[in-house]
């Protein structure tokens, strides 16, 4: 059983950076790159990223694949490649990026992606932000900002999570952006622009979780229910020139630890706890024999203590965002 992280990038991969020295603008906003499998456009997709004036650029490359490096990074000076010694999951990858880069908002993109509205990233980091009166800084509205996403044809495709019980099982459903402010359970495929400091806070993506999906769902429901907001802006539109990637939702092993983590923990006044009596029935649901089971939710239990005070509700009261929503919609 791999140990629920309880600080930022707790373990992180080996891994080498190459390129990346010259900053291109100072907007408070780069862009960080993961890379598809398949051959695309590199030069072309970077040149674009240049014409929008990121502060950096972060590729997070594949472990095997380094054959164009060298000329990339002498072409793309603002470029950092990042090289692991070996794979990483989607989270892995975005928690590597987040501590590389200094920049204050990063915009997780992926390779088979075009910007086609947003304008420039000074333009895009404005509108996250809004001067406080009488102070020089900046604050940051949300923990992640996601995109309208859109195939060929410039149709909108389903890419807002959205949460719902079935048979007494948390799962989502795909809904296509079409509403500014819309919340979304999560990033889908963990494309956005995150706040770098809000990220960190909340330990960014916990790593253990090996399910993509399952992944995604751990850090949407701890942003809400830590209070946290993930939410689409319609001005911020992106095109997809491949196929959307499919989500696996199989309740395994990473299911199990997502529920004991955000499903399972009871709100109380002003803080979260475990209780015993969800034991018997992770322990019948799970499949595990008694001592593993008992492992795993011990684990949990003093992960959710250790947070206690994080919690601003329970799971029911996330999932309630979503059923005001459609009230107010339908009202």
């Amino acid at each position: 059983m791999n140990t629920i992280p309880t600080t930022f990038n707790e373990t992180v991969t080996p891994y080498t950076a190459v390129g990346g020295k010259e900053r291109i603008a100072s907007t408070g906003l780069s862009a960080v790159i993961l890379n598809r499998q398949g051959r695309y456009p590199r030069r072309t997709f970077f040149q674009e990223l240049e014409k929008t004036g990121f502060d950096y650029v972060i590729s997070i490359e594949s472990a095997s694949r380094h054959y164009d490096i060298e000329e990339l990074s002498g072409r793309f000076p603002f470029v950092r490649f990042v090289l692991p010694e070996r794979e990483m999951n989607l989270g892995e990858q975005i928690n590597l990026a987040a501590s590389e880069t200094e920049s204050p908002l990063f915009f997780v993109l992926r390779n088979d992606l075009k910007i086609i509205a947003g304008g420039t990233a000074e333009r895009m980091a404005e509108r996250l932000t809004r001067e406080e009166t009488g102070e020089k800084n900046s604050v940051f509205k949300r923990l992640c900002t996601v995109p309208v996403i859109m195939n060929s044809r410039y149709e909108i495709l389903p890419t807002m999570a959205v949460p719902v019980t079935r048979r007494r099982k948390m799962q989502t459903v795909a809904m296509e952006g079409r509403t500014e402010g819309r919340l979304s359970l999560y990033p889908f495929d963990g494309v956005g622009i995150y706040d770098r400091r809000r990220f960190i806070q909340m330990n960014g993506f916990d790593i253990t979780l090996c399910n993509t999906h399952w992944q995604l769902m751990d850090f949407g429901f701890r942003a809400h229910l830590w209070g946290e907001e993930i939410a689409l802006s319609l001005q911020l539109k992106l095109s997809c020139d491949g196929e959307l990637p499919s989500e696996d939702f199989t309740a395994e092993e990473s299911y199990y630890r997502f529920y004991l983590k955000n499903l399972a923990p009871v709100f109380r006044g002003d803080h979260a706890h475990l209780p015993l009596h969800r034991f018997p029935n992770f322990l019948f649901k799970s499949g595990e024999d008694i001592f593993s089971a008992w492992e795993e939710f011990s684990e949990c239990r003093s992960w959710v203590k250790k947070n206690q005070f994080r919690w601003r509700g329970d799971a029911r009261k996330v999932a309630g965002y979503w059923d005001e929503a459609s009230a107010e919609k339908t009202g």
